[in-house]
C-alpha cells in the first residue's frame, strides 16, 4: 500500500536558499537525521544531482536507495523518483519552495509517495512517518536558519 503525505512550514530563507541546501546532496549526512551517507552518481550537463545514492539507518534497521532528481522548476521546485531501493518500491516526492509577502521568508511543501517492500505494523510505519516528516521540514529548516555549525 502506498502512503503518501503532504506538509507545509515557512522558513526564514529565500527559495534560491532552500533548493541550494536541498541539492547539496553529499552534504545531508550533516543534518538529515537518519541519512548516514548521500552520493552524488551522476550529474545533469548544468552540473545539477541527476542520481543520487542514500544509506539510511532507522529504527534498527539499514536501507539502501537511489533517486532520480527532476531541476524542470529550480529553483522553486526539486521533485524525484526511485530507481531503487532494498527496502521500498516507491519513494517519489518533491519540495515547492514559494516567496511569501514578508521579504526572506518561504513557505515549503513537502510531498512523498512512499511503498515499502515488506509489510509493517501500522505504529512502526507510523513512527517511521513521524522520522521522515521531522527530516524533511524540522531538520531542513534547522539548517537552513541556523547554518552549518546547527
Amino acid at each position: 500500500m502506498i502512503d503518501e503525505m503532504t506538509m507545509t512550514t515557512v522558513v526564514a530563507a529565500s527559495p534560491e536558499a532552500c533548493y541550494a541546501l536541498i541539492t547539496d546532496i553529499e552534504r545531508y549526512p550533516e543534518w538529515a537525521t537518519d541519512i548516514s551517507s548521500a552520493t552524488v552518481i551522476e550529474s545533469d550537463p548544468a552540473g545539477r544531482v541527476a542520481q543520487a545514492a542514500f544509506r539510511v539507518e532507522a529504527l534498527g534497521r539499514t536501507a539502501r536507495y537511489t533517486l532520480a532528481y527532476d531541476h524542470g522548476g529550480a529553483p522553486h521546485q526539486i521533485s524525484w523518483k526511485l530507481v531503487d531501493g532494498d527496502v521500498v518500491k516507491q519513494l517519489d516526492g518533491r519540495y515547492e519552495f514559494n516567496s511569501m509577502t514578508e521579504p526572506g521568508r518561504t513557505e515549503v511543501l513537502y510531498q512523498l509517495a512512499l511503498e515499502l517492500a515488506v509489510p509493517l505494523p501500522g505504529f512502526v510505519k507510523r513512527r517511521a512517518e513521524r522520522r521522515i516528516a521531522h527530516t524533511a521540514l524540522a531538520d531542513f529548516a534547522a539548517r537552513l536558519e541556523t547554518g552549518p555549525g546547527a
